[in-house]
This record gives C-alpha cells, structure tokens and sequence, in this order.
C-alpha cells in the first residue's frame, strides 16, 4: 500500500512538473511570436514609404504637375522600369530562405554521444577532428580548432556562421538584415545587392527629374496644390536615401571585389597557417563572378545563378596545408580519376610549382546539393589562361614524389 501510495505520488510529481514546464512554456512561445511580428515593422515601413512615393511620383508630379506629354510618357516608362527590378529584388531578398548545411555537416548520434560524454578539451577536438575528416572545410576558430555549432550540432562549413535571431547557422552569412527580415547569405546575396542598386537607382531617377519642380517650389513656379507638398518631400526623401544607399553599395561592391563578407571584413578567416584576409579572393572578375554566375544576361536578374553549393568555396592558399597532405597512392578514387585526366599541371608562381586541386571534391559517401561546387566552381577556376601547360614527364615524377596538398584549390592569386 505504501509503495502503491508512493508510486501515485511520484506519478503526481512528475506530472505537476510538465504542468509547470508547460505554464514557463507559455509565456516564451507568446514572446517569440510577438518579436516575430515586430521584426517586420522594418519592411512595412519600406512598404508604405514605397507605395506613397509611387503616388506622390506617378500621381501628383508625372500627371498632374508635368505638362509635357513627352516628358510624362518617358518619365512613366523608366519610372516603372526601376520600380518593378526594385519590387522585385525586394521581394526575393526578403522571401529567398537562407541555405543551411547539409547533412553531411551534422555529427551522426554516435558523434553526439561521445561529445555529451567528453568534457572540453583535446578529446572533444579529436572527435570533431575524426568527424571532419573527409569534410572540405580549411578555415579553424583563434585557437585554431574545428569551428562547431553547439546549438546546431554541427561541424560549420567554412564562411557559415550562426545568426541569433534566425538561431540557425547560414551558409556563407553576410550579415542579418533588418530591413529585409532575413538573413543575407549564400542563397539571396545576390538579390541584396540588386535590392541595392535597384533602390538606388529608383531614388536617384526620382531626385534627379524632380529636381526642377522642386526648384519651382521655392520659386512659387508651381500651382497652389497639394502636389506641392507631395513633390517636396518626394525630393528630400530621394536625395536622403541617395546618400546612405549609395555608400552602402559601393561597400558591398567593394567586398564583391574583395570575395568578402561583412562578418569577414571586420574578422579575418582563419586557416590551418593564420588568418588570411584575402584567403578567399581568386581575383576581381572570378569573385564577381562567383556571385552572379557565368551568363551575364542573368546578372541584372533577380534569379539565382550564383557558383558553388554554398558549403564549399576554393581560396588561394600559398603555404602547404601540412595537416592533410597525402601521397597519391593514398588518394580516393575520385581524386585519382581527376588527377590522371589533369595530367596536374604545374602552375609557374613566383618560381614555384604548385598543384591544382579541387576544391571540395565530394569524398566517398559524402554527395552535395544539386548544384555542387565541383560542376560550378571547378568551372570557375579552370579558365584556360590559368593554368600553365604540363611540358615534361619530369614535373609529373616530382609530383608523385612529393604528395599533394589538401584537396583547398591552390590557384594563381591574380591582382
């Protein structure tokens, strides 16, 4: 009886507990969706200051101050040009969903077993070290260890991060915007950056021709109307946004030059031979290019053709990756295929010789998206003037005398 009286007890126990965790639960859950809508008061902001320029523009100052039918026709046509790419840019910035890593980036439940059990230190290293083995990752955290997610559990892709108020980790993370809602990562950067000159674009078009009105303004040239008033705060808020937007895109321009991003612009990658601030550079029109893909048509577009599957990006290393060096009678079948059809050549660079790897060939068992980097970016780097014809049988025995460096496309640093 006692024992059955104890048993009911502990049953009550245990079930006031989920009572109460369920009660804490509540007012978290209620919060959380209270923040998710207040995240979106940034965009409803664009999009009510979108809308009444689109009156005071297309309305007050296109039918009702110009007198021009030409000058109407014309300003109507650009004017809805810029404004559909602004939309639409717009749009895809805000409703593209950041790319997460795949996979083959998350510890296996035995993997997370075996760190839930090691305290922090050499061993926990081990067992990410053993669990990344096979992984094409190259940069480390300060201390030099592999970078991992406590919160994802995963190993992070080099240029991931893990963004607080999305609490994911993005691939190749630019930074969280509020003015979008979303993250600005691999998968819609490019979409920022047309979102960027596209507004622009849009405030400097506006400011510029109705710059005369505003000037009639002044000079009591213009009727006494409401349109008035419309066209001169239509000419502060072009001109006020011109300037802010115009150094925010010539930043972003600049680290599309750099193959950069603003996380790296304020820290430097870190490789397995110390931070590399241009570690990832492969030269202004190959890092243009990895952003906005090969055919140039899609470039004004905001439609995905960026290179790569996000998870994976080639760098110029320089220094051999002593850590991960192998023979070739080591490598994996596909390194091997790609090496025999190669021939690795050598690349002449400051008297040196050295290899052209892959960057990230997919290792046995381990298949990327369905853009990988191996059909994109290794397209991207084999230009043809990049690579130095092999010439003698010479090179190729010191090649396999000497090993290969880890599978971190060692390419030619272009200026």
């Amino acid at each position: 009886m006692a024992s059955a009286g104890q048993g009911q007890g502990s049953e009550r126990g245990s079930g006031s507990e989920r009572g109460s965790g369920r009660a804490r639960g509540r007012p978290r859950a209620r919060a959380r969706r209270w923040r998710r809508i207040l995240y979106w008061i940034p965009v409803l902001f664009i999009g009510l200051l979108l809308g009444w320029s689109y009156y005071a523009y297309a309305g007050q100052l296109c039918v009702v101050s110009m007198e021009n039918i030409g000058e109407q026709v014309v300003c109507l046509i650009v004017y809805h040009l810029l404004f559909a790419m602004f939309v639409w840019s717009y749009w895809k910035t805000i409703f593209t969903m950041p790319m997460n890593p795949s996979k083959e980036f998350h510890l296996s439940y035995a993997e997370k077993e075996l760190l839930e059990r090691e305290p922090r230190g050499e061993t926990h290293q081990e067992i990410l070290k053993r669990a990344a083995k096979d992984l094409p990752i190259y940069t480390r955290t300060m201390s030099g260890a592999i970078r991992y997610c406590d919160r994802c559990q995963l190993i992070k892709p080099d240029r991931c991060h893990h963004c607080s108020v999305c609490d994911k980790c993005i691939l190749k993370m630019d930074h969280h915007c509020p003015w979008v809602n979303n993250c600005v990562g691999f998968s819609n950067y490019k979409f920022f950056l047309l979102f960027l000159a596209y507004s622009l674009l849009y405030c400097l078009f506006i400011a510029a021709t109705d710059l005369q009105y505003f000037i009639k303004f002044w000079t009591n040239g213009l009727p006494d109307t409401q349109a008035k008033f419309h066209i001169m705060f239509l000419f502060f808020a072009a001109a006020m946004f011109s300037v802010s937007l115009s150094s925010l895109f010539g930043y972003h321009c600049w680290l599309v030059s750099k193959n950069k991003s603003t996380l790296e612009a304020f820290r430097s990658p870190i490789f397995r031979h110390g931070t590399d601030k241009n570690g990832f550079s492969l030269g202004f029109s190959k890092n243009l290019r990895q952003v906005f893909g090969d055919e140039k048509k899609y470039w004004p577009l905001p439609v995905f053709s960026s290179l790569g599957d996000g998870c994976s990006f080639p760098t110029c290393l320089v220094n051999q990756d002593l850590e991960q060096q192998s023979t070739p009678a080591g490598l994996t079948p596909a390194v091997k295929n790609w090496s025999q059809r190669n021939m690795w050549s050598p690349i002449p660079r400051m008297g040196v010789s050295t290899l052209p790897v892959l960057a990230a060939i997919s290792l046995e068992g381990h298949q990327f998206p369905s853009k990988p980097l191996r059909e994109s970016q290794s397209h991207l780097l084999t230009d043809p003037h990049s690579w130095a014809d092999s010439s003698t049988n010479s090179d190729k025995g010191k090649v396999g005398k000497k090993g290969m460096s880890n599978p971190a496309l060692t390419i030619e640093n272009e200026t």
